[in-house]
């Protein structure tokens, strides 16, 4: 979360809290002057401003640094309440704190003028990239179901009387996979927009994970005539107050993640239980699992795995693990040692009694 930062503030209230900080600590070594020496008065006041440099802004800082001078020499230099200097060591030393605190006031603040442009500059280039990488995924990923659908839908209208009504069925499903297919995409972009904005938040209500596990492998029966999907929870489990939506979202990306990326014959997991005080949700498949040196990463915006086949944008891990975020969750990604891979996800949720 980015630094509430004193320049960000109006101009009137930073030489009011710039005058207010210096004046306390003026005041407090004014108090212990009988133990601490003049000399490091200055050090102490130097510090102050040098603090202060990190967050006022130019104009505020220069006045902060001129005070700073003027209360060492009025209070603390000999002869006290008096702008006179007897002694030359003094009034050198009075030169080198003026001169002292000006420099690094100014140096200070052009520190985080050139560290702003250069954070923008960065800012600038990762959005360049973060744009070509999602036109060249979404070139592929978007025109490849659009494509689909056109192609079939062409043939139905082309071939209507000619087409068997096993043909038929078959297109009908190529254009409802194609369509879930885009959809999800649409899905992910919007999700990723919406995290990307800063606008989640759950909406927090009673909600069945049987229910939501269910409602997933419903939406990807399409996809599931090569691989099995076995939910495996218990029918008493509690309902647990969370975003159910979100969840189902998670629950999504990570089912569908396996359907598409493990082999033919695979079978996927979906399991749910209650531990202490928190709901947890594993999605297991049966497949190659990931490469060791990958799993850090795959939670990654628009990261896809080095070997993986072409398609994919890239957005569904790091849109589970932003949705479990947002319920102040985590997230875990470890490969099975019998093969495949296991998500779970941990979130503290308050729970009903267990359903009899």
């Amino acid at each position: 979360m980015e630094r509430v930062l004193l320049n960000k503030l109006p101009k009137v209230r930073q030489y009011l809290y710039g005058i207010f900080s210096v004046v306390v600590v003026a005041v407090i070594c004014y108090l212990l002057s009988a133990f601490i020496a003049y000399k490091i008065v200055a050090l102490l006041l130097l510090f102050t401003v040098s603090v202060l440099a990190m967050f006022l802004d130019i104009l505020p800082l220069l006045l902060v640094a001129l005070l700073s001078a003027f209360i060492w020499d009025y209070f603390f230099i000999p002869p006290v309440f008096n702008l006179h200097i007897n002694q030359t060591e003094d009034v050198l030393m009075f030169l080198m704190y003026f001169t002292v605190a000006l420099v690094n006031a100014v140096l200070n603040y052009k520190t985080r003028q050139w560290e702003k442009i250069a954070r923008k500059r960065e800012e600038k280039r990762n959005t360049l990239q973060l744009y070509n990488t999602l036109l060249n995924s979404l070139s592929h990923e978007l025109r490849t179901p659009i494509a689909t659908i056109i192609g079939a839908s062409d043939n139905l209208k082309a071939d209507a009387t000619n087409l068997q009504e096993e043909d038929k069925d078959i297109l009908v499903a190529e254009i409802s996979k194609a369509a879930l297919r885009l959809n999800g995409q649409v899905e992910n972009l919007l999700n990723m927009s919406r995290l990307e904005s800063g606008v989640v938040k759950p909406i927090l209500d009673w909600c069945d994970i049987n229910e939501l596990a269910y409602d997933v492998k419903n939406k990807l029966k399409e996809y599931t005539r090569a691989h099995t999907i076995i939910i495996n929870i218990k029918e008493n489990l509690p309902l647990f107050k969370i975003d159910g939506g979100l969840i189902r979202e998670c629950i999504y990306n990570l089912v569908y993640n396996a359907l598409i990326y493990t082999p033919a014959n695979s079978t996927i997991t979906i399991s749910a239980f209650k531990h202490n005080k928190n709901l947890v949700i594993t999605v297991e498949d049966t497949g190659k699992g990931f490469p060791a040196d990958e799993i850090e990463n795959v939670f990654e915006k628009f990261y896809r795995l080095k070997n993986s086949h072409t398609g994919g944008t890239g957005l569904g891990l790091s849109i589970v693990k932003g949705f479990v975020g947002a319920h102040y969750g985590t997230i875990l990604l470890e490969n099975v040692k019998t093969g495949g891979a296991k998500f779970t996800i941990k979130i503290m949720a308050e729970a009903s009694a267990e359903i009899i």
